[in-house]
């Protein structure tokens, strides 16, 4: 069959010898068996600091029956959208549940964060409504502003935010925010954001998804540390595939936010609902998110424990009290090459380079997790110590 088209219309060729002139190129590796600290990747036996299984539920027993149980009873797939017949009292018990552990008066389920982040923002916002964002913010959110139509104001910190909100005119609008920004670790300041809002009539949308679990009373995240809830003008996204260990997201909120989006979000309207079966599953990981307690404690004291001997070491590490602990490199060539001598030492560690992060910040994501044992740790930190551009 004859090929009617140019052989390179997209060109593909030139972008990809883009990203590899760079060093941004980015490789897929097959990781065998489940989410654990002591994985195979590739036939290789690693230590593993990239996953976001912060409180070790991905493996958990209790979750795999759980799923057992739903798929026994639903099957594996929920066949539909939840406005046409997808919708199962799994779903509603496990939106209740959600709802119940943030404070709000309803959640509404999605398949993923990206999803989520894209159903809030684009409902809420339009034509003629400002957006306030954090620079740091994950992608979801960033192009979620985008495809909204309003007018974007980015900001550094809160003094930055501050002086934008002195020359904001006044309208519909919104402040938007990661809880806990995923490439740095630190925690949002959603206080002081709550109170700019509510200053300046304006609303505000908190991304839990690093902090869902791990911050806050019973791991309720960063507006429950804060003494917040989502309720009036502030909403709640979470995702369930990090200390969660599943996969999907939530939105958390008034009533009428959440039947806002039911009514108008295109990613819930025309989205297939997760299986039924994964509902029951997550419902089962956030009770133990929410009981199991010594999870968030041992997960407290393995970094503080990194953080003192990695200081005690020299090595300098970004401010962050949360699992993400990142080792700042330089250039994307270095960064990659730390990366692969902590490999050759059988640790996998995360490498992270623009535009994920600034030019000139590529980083070492480090990750702990409470399936972490001490031991596990103070290898990582023997072997970063080596490394000739942390140790000189």
């Amino acid at each position: 069959m004859n090929n009617l088209l140019h052989d390179d219309p997209f060109d593909l060729q030139a972008r990809l010898a883009a990203v590899s002139k760079r060093d941004a190129w980015r490789r897929r590796e097959r990781r065998d068996g489940p989410v654990n600290p002591h994985v195979s990747v590739e036939g290789q036996a690693l230590l593993s600091f990239v996953s976001n299984d912060y409180l070790g539920l991905a493996g958990d027993t209790r979750l795999v029956e759980a799923w057992t149980r739903g798929a026994q009873i639903y099957g594996v797939g929920a066949a539909a959208s939840h406005l046409l017949g997808g919708h199962t009292p799994a779903h509603e018990a496990l939106e209740d549940s959600l709802a119940d552990w943030v404070g709000a008066e309803r959640a509404l389920l999605f398949s993923t964060g990206y999803m989520a982040n894209l159903a809030v923002v684009t409902a809420l916002a339009g034509r003629g409504w400002t957006v306030f964002e954090n620079r740091r913010n994950h992608a979801s959110l960033i192009d979620a502003v985008t495809l909204s139509r309003s007018r974007r104001v980015r900001y550094r910190d809160t003094g930055d935010l501050e002086t934008r909100l002195a020359a904001h005119q006044s309208g519909h609008g919104f402040i938007v925010t990661d809880g806990v920004f995923s490439m740095d670790g630190d925690v949002a300041p959603v206080a002081d954001l709550a109170r700019y809002a509510q200053a300046h009539h304006l609303g505000l949308i908190v991304d839990d998804a690093h902090a869902l679990g791990v911050i806050g009373p019973a791991g309720a995240g960063t507006l429950a540390e804060a003494h917040l809830s989502p309720r009036g003008g502030i909403a709640l996204v979470g995702t369930l595939g990090k200390a969660l260990g599943v996969l999907g997201a939530f939105v958390a909120g008034t009533a009428d936010l959440i039947e806002a989006l039911i009514q108008t979000a295109r990613p819930y309207v025309y989205t297939t609902a997760v299986p039924p079966a994964l509902a029951l599953a997550t419902a089962e990981a956030v009770r133990i998110a929410r009981a199991e307690e010594f999870r968030r404690t041992r997960l407290m004291e393995h970094i503080a424990f990194f953080r003192a001997q990695a200081a005690a070491l020299g090595l300098r590490l970004e401010p962050s009290r949360t699992a993400i602990q990142p080792l700042i490199i330089g250039s994307n060539r270095a960064t990659m090459d730390a990366a692969q001598r902590l490999r050759r030492a059988g640790l996998l560690v995360g490498a992270v380079r623009p535009p994920t992060v600034p030019a000139g910040q590529g980083r070492l994501r480090i990750t702990l997790s409470a399936a972490h044992q001490i031991a596990d740790i103070e290898r990582l930190l023997a072997a970063l110590a080596q490394l000739p551009v942390v140790s000189a």
